[in-house]
């Protein structure tokens, strides 16, 4: 049996500013530092191989906070593969003037639609088809050897795991709300299938 801990990162600079973020590298807040600090609290009891983050530091300093006081050394790969979604020509933008500029609805089908992307950005199937076979190629292998693995990446890079690891519809995942710094622990039988799935 393998146990894999997925966690979105904590509270970043432009989360706070309510602004659309994607792949703009932006910082952690002080919020979000004491964030990814409490979920290295949680991840003290268990014992990880490898450790993997997305291409963006706000993923990679809540994955290093996190093991820090976890009091864990681990390998670390960082893959773009694991980056958020892709906002397209909403990067940077506040979300509330967004939605005056172009209408509640509109920005709601971006946000919330399965396969819809926002100008020259990506949609959530866009994101599922870089994070799936990145998961399936690089990070499977290693579960299946009985390697436990630890994820540290973005809600919609997130939604996209777990809707592959848990069977979810598009509609299921899209309502499926993922808080910041909040681990979720997979244990996986050796055909990976999910045994169990929780929030910790």
């Amino acid at each position: 049996m393998a146990i894999l801990i997925i966690f979105r990162h904590g509270q970043s600079v432009w989360n706070l500013e309510n602004k659309f973020t994607g792949w703009i590298d932006v910082e952690l807040t002080e919020k979000g530092m004491q964030e990814a600090r409490n979920a290295g609290e949680k991840l003290k009891p268990y014992h990880f191989d490898l450790a993997y983050a997305s291409g963006l530091k706000r993923a990679q300093q809540t994955l290093k906070l996190a093991l820090e006081v976890s009091g864990k050394v681990v390998p670390t790969v960082y893959n773009d593969a694991l980056n958020e979604r892709m906002y397209g020509d909403l990067q940077g933008l506040d979300k509330t003037e967004t939605a005056k500029k172009y209408g509640d609805d509109q920005v709601k089908i971006w946000r919330r639609s399965f396969d819809i992307p926002p100008p020259n950005g990506e949609s959530l199937k866009d994101t599922a088809d870089r994070v799936i076979p990145y998961f399936k190629s690089e990070i499977e292998p290693q579960l299946k050897a009985g390697k436990n693995i630890v994820i540290a990446a973005h809600g919609n890079s997130l939604r996209a795991l777990i809707m592959y690891l848990e069977k979810m519809t598009p509609k299921e995942i899209l309502e499926f709300e993922i808080g910041t710094g909040v681990p979720r622990l997979y244990e996986l039988d050796s055909d990976l299938k999910v045994l169990k799935a929780e929030n910790i």
